[in-house]
């Protein structure tokens, strides 16, 4: 092998082993692109609405953002608080209440460990704390740089996405300029897509709820929509305070939020997802499935997170550069004598 490959092949290992190393920096700069693509979208759904021009509609958007953002945080933290203040205040009744439905010494269990100290091991907890609150103030500062590139992005998405296609060469620039606009219509009709799928699950959940007379409708029905944005977890997350809540209320209450979450989610799963997002991205269960354990394994949990605006793109890019640009020009060989 010539003298050039060999420089070749060992700069390409080498970029492979810069962007596995950096891949956290990347897929943080990916959620700030799935950002700036949704405050695009809002952005441009207010110019058509309105017929304003640009800079005014990207500040009205910021402001219906800022003010979302005050209304979910006051509708959420304070009756959470509150009540999971009270949920810790009453675990050993409600240990007492599981007890009745599961059988067992649960019960016991919890009191005893509660009423001795010794057991409590508050070295280790101590530890645990610590690490945990590092682990919050490192997320918080991901989720600052996150937000602040997206609006960045948002303010001039041209001008990047500009000097995005200028780092391609010449004889390429118009048809990655051309997947990179296919990558954003398709990331903002699968936002579309999201959107009526969490506003759907979050007006059953309050129907439901209201139905069964649980505690905290309104902020559980809007935590059930949020969490719907997460494939496969956020579902399973998003029954776990309503049931606890209801289980301090009464006991077989919580078996009956339990079924109605399975019932809105298999719904919602079979029902829902599949008409919405085929209509809007015609994304691939399979696909899905696959990126979500692909995407976990390589980013952790934000590429739980972000395993289904990544698959989105990945789609757009194999049907754009690898199906069209590479395998629909294969002819197939002549016949050998």
């Amino acid at each position: 092998m010539a003298f050039g490959r060999w420089v070749g092949f060992a700069a390409l290992i080498a970029a492979v082993v810069l962007l596995w190393d950096l891949r956290f920096v990347l897929i943080d700069l990916f959620g700030s692109v799935v950002l700036a693509v949704a405050f695009c979208t809002l952005v441009r759904a207010v110019q058509s609405r309105l017929g304003w021009r640009r800079w005014p509609s990207l500040a009205l958007s910021l402001l219906l953002v800022v003010v979302l953002v005050i209304v979910v945080v006051v509708a959420l933290v304070p009756p959470f608080s509150a009540q999971f203040r009270e949920l810790i205040e009453q675990l050993p009744q409600a240990a007492q209440a599981l007890q009745q439905l599961i059988g067992g010494d649960l019960s016991s269990a919890i009191q005893s460990n509660i009423s001795n100290p010794e057991k409590w091991n508050l070295a280790n907890s101590f530890s645990r704390v610590v690490e945990l609150a590092g682990n919050f103030g490192i997320g918080l500062v991901q989720l600052v740089f996150v937000v602040a590139v997206a609006l960045m992005l948002s303010v001039q998405p041209e001008d990047y996405r500009q000097v995005a296609v200028l780092m391609a060469p010449s004889y390429l620039r118009r048809r990655i300029a051309g997947v990179l606009d296919s990558c954003g219509q398709a990331l903002s009709s699968w936002m579309v897509g999201v959107l009526i799928s969490s506003v759907a699950v979050g007006f059953m959940a309050f129907v439901g709820l209201s139905l069964l007379g649980v505690k905290l409708t309104t902020a559980n029905a809007l935590l059930a929509g949020m969490l719907n944005v997460i494939p496969n977890v956020g579902p399973t997350l998003s029954v776990v305070f309503p049931m606890a809540v209801a289980l301090l209320d009464t006991p077989w209450m919580s078996l009956a939020v339990l079924a109605l979450y399975v019932v809105i989610q298999n719904f919602e799963s079979y029902v829902i997802t599949p008409s919405v997002m085929h209509h809007q991205v015609k994304l691939l269960p399979g696909l899905t499935l696959a990126a979500q354990g692909i995407f976990t394994v390589i980013f952790g949990f934000k590429g739980l997170l972000l395993a289904l605006p990544l698959a989105v793109c990945l789609q757009v890019v194999v049907r754009e550069l690898v199906v069209r640009d590479v395998l629909d020009t294969w002819k197939r060989p002549g016949r050998f004598c």
